[in-house]
């Protein structure tokens, strides 16, 4: 029998800080909006971006972990496999669909509109990190704005 493959790789930023919740039975629950943006060419010639939102749900231990160093803004790269659900409001059957999220990587990019610590913002750049050298936007431990002792989320805690 041939399985299939249900995999997702995003790499985005995180559009809400993001939310914890427990199940019934006590399970951790986290909850994230990551928006990915995209470039091109329309058919005019004209150059557009378009924004997608994606819902990210990460569970048991490793959510309470992540909430703790997960903010609005930060940039991740997220893998892990698409899943869709169906409920029904007002009578009419609705759809959600989610990544269930198996790992994230920081990514150390930021947003523009947040100023890098200890950097001042003279308005000419155009793009996250011109003019910036590298170890001016990443802290001591090669991650951005992550304290040294934030636990090492590489792997599945289960």
């Amino acid at each position: 029998m041939n399985e299939g493959l249900n995999k997702v790789i995003l790499m985005g930023n995180l559009g809400s800080d993001p939310e914890l919740r427990y199940t019934g039975n006590g399970t951790p629950v986290l909850q994230l909006r990551m928006a990915t943006n995209e470039s091109f060419v329309d058919k005019n010639k004209e150059p557009k971006e378009r924004t997608e939102w994606h819902n990210i749900v990460f569970w048991g231990p490793r959510a309470e972990a992540l909430a703790k160093v997960l903010t609005k803004g930060d940039g991740v790269l997220i893998e892990g496999g698409l899943r869709t659900s169906s409920y029904e409001k007002d009578g009419v059957r609705r759809y959600r669909t989610e990544v269930i999220a198996r790992d994230l990587r920081f990514t150390g990019r930021r947003p523009m509109a947040q100023p890098l610590p200890g950097i001042e913002d003279d308005g000419e750049a155009t793009q996250p990190g011109v003019g910036v050298p590298n170890t001016a936007r990443l802290g001591k431990n090669g991650a951005r704005g992550r304290p040294a002792d934030a636990p090492v989320l590489d792997e599945l805690p289960y």
